[in-house]
């Protein structure tokens, strides 16, 4: 269930992501104001994120979760009758609240019910889930932007309520989700964030965690729809099909980043994939062949897969199998949202400033940080298993 839902909720996520940029520039405002759109999301998942953690930990995963989902879909199908800048900014942000409902509650099932060795796997299938939406979704998103810049809303909302109904049916079926998070059993973190950050693996989970977001989730979507159209000067329609080979990349890698990561450790494949997107993303902007410009973006998306699995299943092996990780897993969701608002505004900024080659420099150079704070991080996987 989790994998199906994290596939639907990614194909709208793509469905949007070749519009968004284009669509707040449609409003006659700047490279920066347009980025905005996308931290303004980030900004309220941000704010939300603590008391989605709490709320996980009280009413449990099931109920967070749904209504998470209902949020997204509400704000979504505002924003494709947004008629000014503003309430484009709004109904996105909006949109965050929920997500970070949907997220926390969903990573938090997901890891309590793996078990320690099979906790990198589970996140890498559940990725994938995400991965192939994302694959197929900026496919059609393209098409729907050459008939309307809205179109692509309308759809992710339908898709998001088709979410909701198949996922409360069989959620309300299982008895496992249905469970509370038991308490930490002895040898075992607690849950407080002020705990968990006395780990150094845990503080370079939360480092690697705010590189992906500026980079990944922050300036890929909110620079590359604008560098295909203004500086390689092609069609608006190209840019979601470079965030495509971006998604295969990542669909390629990540399930072999899983049976890695629990294999030998956690380390190996995070060290790997931070190195390889670092220096794929900081090339992006000296590219100026289309071609070339999808290939090193593949590349950049077979470095990320390998990253996510093994970095969610280091925060899982801290929390424990019984832990209520609910703080602790939006504290670390809470940093890459952090990155995700702070990446946008200083890339456009860096744009309208220096150009896109000194933006895409500065991103590389943030996920190379984090790969230099893992280089001394202990592993997290146990050896028993």
């Amino acid at each position: 269930m989790l994998v199906g839902a994290a596939f639907l909720v990614a194909v709208g996520f793509g469905l949007v992501a070749p519009a968004l940029p284009t669509f707040a520039r449609s409003f006659d405002v700047g490279v920066t104001a347009a980025s905005a759109v996308i931290s303004a999301f980030a900004v309220f998942r941000l704010a939300f994120a603590p008391v989605s953690g709490r709320l996980v930990n009280r009413c449990g995963e099931r109920t967070v979760f749904l209504l998470g989902l209902g949020v997204v879909a509400l704000s979504t199908a505002a924003c494709a009758f947004a008629q000014s800048y503003w309430q484009l900014l709004v109904f996105r942000a909006v949109g965050g609240i929920g997500s970070t409902m949907f997220s926390v509650s969903a990573v938090s099932l997901l890891m309590r019910l793996a078990p320690p060795d099979g906790r990198a796997r589970a996140s890498g299938v559940w990725s994938v889930g995400f991965l192939l939406g994302s694959i197929t979704g900026p496919l059609f998103g393209s098409g729907l932007v050459a008939i309307s810049l809205r179109a692509p809303f309308l759809a992710y909302a339908a898709s998001l309520t088709v979410t909701v109904l198949v996922s409360g049916l069989l959620l309300y079926r299982s008895e496992l989700a249905g469970r509370a998070p038991e308490e930490p059993g002895e040898g075992e973190a607690p849950s407080g964030v002020r705990v968990a950050l006395r780990h150094p693996a845990y503080r370079a989970a939360l480092v690697s965690s705010f590189a992906n977001g500026w980079a990944v989730f922050g300036v890929r979507i909110s620079l590359i729809p604008l560098f295909v159209v203004e500086a390689l000067r092609q069609p608006p329609g190209w840019a979601g099909i470079a965030l495509t080979f971006f998604a295969g990349g990542n669909a390629v890698t990540m399930p072999l980043a899983g049976r890695w990561a629990d294999r030998v450790g956690r380390k190996p494949p995070l060290l790997t994939g931070l190195l390889a997107t670092g220096v794929a993303t900081g090339a992006l902007g000296f590219v100026d062949s289309l071609p070339v410009f999808v290939a090193v973006s593949l590349l950049g998306g077979l470095g990320s897969g390998l990253i996510t699995p093994a970095m969610v299943a280091s925060v899982a092996d801290l929390i424990g199998p019984r832990g209520r990780g609910g703080p602790v897993l939006a504290a670390f969701q809470m940093v890459s949202d952090l990155g995700g608002i702070i990446g946008p505004l200083v890339a456009g900024m860096l744009v309208e400033s220096s150009g896109y080659e000194v933006a895409f420099l500065a991103a590389g150079a943030v996920l190379l940080l984090g790969f230099a704070v893992w280089l001394r991080a202990p592993e997290t996987l146990s050896r028993s298993h």
